[in-house]
This record gives C-alpha cells, structure tokens and sequence, in this order.
C-alpha cells in the first residue's frame, strides 16, 4: 500500500444502509475509475475540474482542505495540483476505494470514516469538496451538519452532484440513463450489477438542488449558490461558513 496508513474511525453506531453500501463500493472499487469515465464520455473530468475551481473561486483561509466521500481520489488529486501546500485529507466510508487511489496523491491523509461522525477537530478545514457522493449518506442534514462543524470561518463548500432533476428533458435523460444505461454498462463491465441498479436509485430519490440549498442554509452556511452543468444532468453547489 502506498501513501500514508489508513485509519478506520467508521462510526460507532452505523446503520444496515451504512454497511450495505460500503460494502457495494467496496466491491466495485476495481473498476469504478473506467467505468466513471466511460459512462459519461470523459465528462466527468471536466466536471470535477470546475468543482475544484470554484472552491477556489474567494480566498480560503489557512487550513486543510477536506475531499469528502473521496471515493478513489480524483478529487483529491485536482486539490493537491490546485492548492499546492496545503495539508489534504480524503474521508471516505470503503476502504477498499481509498486503498486504490492511494497512489494519486500519497502525501494525503486518507481516513476511514461516516459522513455522518466526522472524526475530525471543530474547525479544522479551510474547505471541503464533495463529488457524487453525498447523496449516497443515509441523513444529508446529520453531514452538511459535520461538514459546518468541521469547517473554519470564511470555509468553502462545494458539492458536485446528481440532484433530482426538475426539468422534464433532463427527467427523462436521467430516467433512461439510471434505468437502461448504468445498471446494462456499469453491471455488465463490473461484474457487480446489483451495485449500479443502487446508484441508479440513489439518482431518483435524492434531494432536488433547490431543495439541497435550502438544506445548506437551515444548517447555517450563507452565500449558497448553485448552478447546472450540462442541463442540469449534473450541478454544482457552493456554500460559505460565516466569517
């Protein structure tokens, strides 16, 4: 294994929905890179790239920066060329996922941990970016709450998702495309079908991006903003800790 250790903080109380869908990324940690890429032609890529882009967008304060639900660590890798010097960690609950992209940044810290039960100090992080990821935690509210915990004064928050979409075109793109597309390719090519029928549904009952906003705000972060990438397939959402 390369890079710095593991540590396995998973929280103490997790729930069957916890533990079956750590397992299922577990499982489909050896090909969730290609696949990533080649279900969305590469898009992807670009996508993270703006994520990364508009943490950056206003001066961060001093600090660490968080890569939350990391997955494989594409994230975490944008952060490291983005924010040379700055100290990384990468959270994430399957360990078998951050194991495999240990090489991309061997400099980060990579920590074992609930979305949920943040094992980390009040205050630590100068910002955190989460990609696909947190639609996949059991209570979104219980991890925008640790993420504002966790999180300096003046923080940035930037969440790249797959929010319910509310247009009708973009309804039957993501119908399609959960329905046909990913569990037929993503099952097909990893051997873990019933894994990509679950993120398939993970797409249909989340929360809507305006619905994801208002969340952020009750919570307590300010300057919430949002916008749609490639007609609303995907957004990206930033919010800011009160200085």
């Amino acid at each position: 294994m390369s890079g710095k250790p593991v540590a396995d903080v998973h929280g103490r109380d997790g729930t069957t929905h916890g533990d079956d869908v750590r397992g299922m990324f577990d499982a489909i940690a050896p090909t969730y890179d290609t696949l990533n890429h080649l279900l969305s032609a590469g898009i992807d890529v670009r996508w993270r790239k703006k994520a990364v882009a508009r943490l950056g967008q206003k001066r961060l304060p001093a600090g660490d920066l968080l890569d939350l639900c990391a997955g494989t660590m594409d994230l975490t890798k944008m952060l490291a060329d983005q924010f040379p010097g700055r100290g990384l960690v990468a959270a994430d609950f399957a360990k078998n996922m951050l194991d495999r992209g240990a090489s991309k940044v061997p400099a980060a810290e990579r920590v074992v941990a609930d979305a949920m039960q943040l094992p980390f100090e009040t205050e630590r992080f100068a910002g955190t970016i989460c990609g696909f990821g947190i639609r996949n935690v059991a209570e979104t509210r219980k991890a925008l709450v640790e993420v504002f915990r966790c999180s300096k004064p003046g923080a940035a928050f930037v969440t790249l998702e797959f929010f319910k979409p509310t247009r009708f075109d973009t309804r039957l793109f993501h119908g399609a495309y959960a329905k046909v597309v990913l569990p037929t390719v993503g099952g097909a090519l990893s051997g873990e079908g019933w894994a990509y029928k679950y993120l398939a549904k993970s797409m249909e009952g989340f929360l809507t991006r305006k619905e994801f906003e208002a969340l952020l705000r009750e919570v307590g972060f300010v300057n919430v903003t949002g916008e749609e990438l490639l007609f609303g397939i995907a957004s990206i959402v930033r919010a800011e800790v009160p200085r």
